[in-house]
């Protein structure tokens, strides 16, 4: 089916069920966790609850602390397991731009007045969300296929300020690699590029020794 025989709603639909979630039977698990940022590395322990609560420990640095449990939250949003009435049913659907990536613009309205995405390959390979205050602004340009749903491999993301347009933050660039442990695919490492006004900042995460909670 074309996407002019397809409403905007079910392209978008397509899309949105392609992305890879954990089941409801989620147990948890638990990792040792390297954070590597400028010259200096912490090791301590990360666990992801069955309630896809991020824990980490055996970390003093407050900083790395927090940088590391940040992680885990992101991790464990992404891999909720919403059905799309839910997370859609308030929203509104329309067909913007096709570009000459082969990408095609989804304009939101309803609850979601001013978001866009783009799809190509049954991918949402952009997203443009107003949430907490800021507009944030990701592209998706590579993806892990675990046969249950895609995983985004290289994307970036910067914000800006919903009324000037300005610019907040530095610029950043992701890499996420993924491990299989039992039925669920479990992020492994994650390195982060981010420009600045002061430079470039590097951080590496890498999940080791990943075990499922019984």
């Amino acid at each position: 089916m074309t996407v002019a025989q397809t409403s905007a709603r079910d392209f978008f639909r397509s899309a949105y069920d392609n992305r890879y979630t954990w089941d409801h039977s989620f147990p948890g698990y638990t990792a040792d966790v390297t954070y590597k940022t400028g010259d200096k590395t912490f090791t301590g322990k990360a666990k992801v609850t069955p309630e896809l609560k991020g824990e980490v420990s055996g970390i003093e640095d407050e900083a790395a602390e927090k940088a590391i449990a940040n992680q885990l939250w992101e991790v464990a949003i992404h891999r909720i397991r919403r059905d799309f009435e839910q997370t859609h049913g308030a929203n509104t659907f329309s067909y913007g731009e096709t570009d000459e990536n082969g990408e095609v613009e989804i304009i939101m309205g309803g609850k979601a007045e001013g978001d866009r995405y783009k799809v190509k390959d049954n991918v949402v390979s952009m997203v443009h969300r107003h949430i907490h205050g800021v507009v944030v602004t990701i592209h998706t340009f590579s993806t892990h296929d675990t046969g249950e749903g895609y995983l985004s491999h290289r994307y970036d993301s910067v914000y800006h300020d919903p009324k000037t347009g300005e610019q907040r933050g530095g610029h950043s660039v992701f890499e996420d690699d993924y491990e299989k442990v039992g039925d669920y695919f479990i992020l492994s490492r994650r390195f982060v590029k981010t420009e600045t006004e002061k430079g470039e900042e590097t951080q590496e995460f890498v999940f080791s020794n990943i075990e499922l909670s019984s």
